[in-house]
């Protein structure tokens, strides 16, 4: 795994990505002590504050015991059927509202600032992410993630685009993941088309609706799983 490559962005969620991944693949196995921060940002080439943020989240999370003054271990997995699944679904679920929260603002500005190039620019990407769903997940989500992006910048605002950025790198990662591991997924694909054509409209309630349409029913399945495990 040396020389795993980051992609720009913040590091932290990125480092946590690539730590989780090595306990989850059995790359460390249980007990396994790991390399030391230097050691570790020495290999990732960056900061030690930035590996120490990753395994302190990490150690939250229950997958790393820190001994303070001996080293940080593997963590034996806690007790009872589908620990690791409500862990996932509990993160996913934070990540998904806060998200909601950013592009219902964004969706809502866009429909008043959005031009007819950036519209187009919507349809050709909104036909990309479709396109995309046959593939594989990191394909799917890095079109879908696109398209959500390029409509938080349609409304214009440097900020609401810099906070969709900062948390991406923690969002495709769980949407890989739930892709990947959760059954049945809501088909969101007809919400995606009602936003672009609110956006063309401009119509706000109605773009707010559609990316509402898009995200509630991920995040009501979360819930669901959630409190009935």
């Amino acid at each position: 795994m040396a020389g795993q490559a980051l992609r720009n962005g913040p590091l932290v969620p990125q480092l946590e990505h690539v730590l989780r991944q090595r306990i989850e693949t059995g790359s460390w196995a249980v007990g396994q002590r790991l390399p030391s921060e230097a050691e570790l940002a020495a290999e990732l080439g960056v900061g030690r504050s930035s590996v120490r943020e990753a395994v302190r989240l990490l150690a939250r999370d229950g997958l790393l015991d820190v001994r303070h003054g001996v080293g940080t271990f593997v963590a034996e997995p806690p007790d009872g059927p589908g620990f690791d699944q409500l862990l996932r679904r509990a993160r996913v679920l934070e990540v998904l509202e806060v998200r909601r929260a950013l592009e219902t603002e964004a969706a809502r500005l866009a429909a008043d600032r959005a031009d007819r190039e950036g519209v187009a620019a919507l349809r050709r990407q909104v036909a990309e992410r479709h396109a995309r769903q046959v593939g594989g997940a990191d394909a799917f989500v890095t079109a879908d993630l696109d398209f959500h992006r390029s409509v938080v910048v349609l409304a214009g605002n440097a900020v609401l685009t810099a906070l969709f950025d900062s948390v991406r790198p923690v969002l495709h990662a769980a949407l890989v993941d739930m892709v990947d591991s959760e059954p049945q997924l809501p088909d969101t694909g007809a919400a995606h088309d009602a936003l672009v054509a609110a956006l063309a409209a401009g119509d706000g309630a109605a773009a707010v609706a559609a990316t509402n349409a898009n995200l509630d029913p991920m995040i009501a399945k979360l819930r669901e799983g959630r409190t009935g495990e």
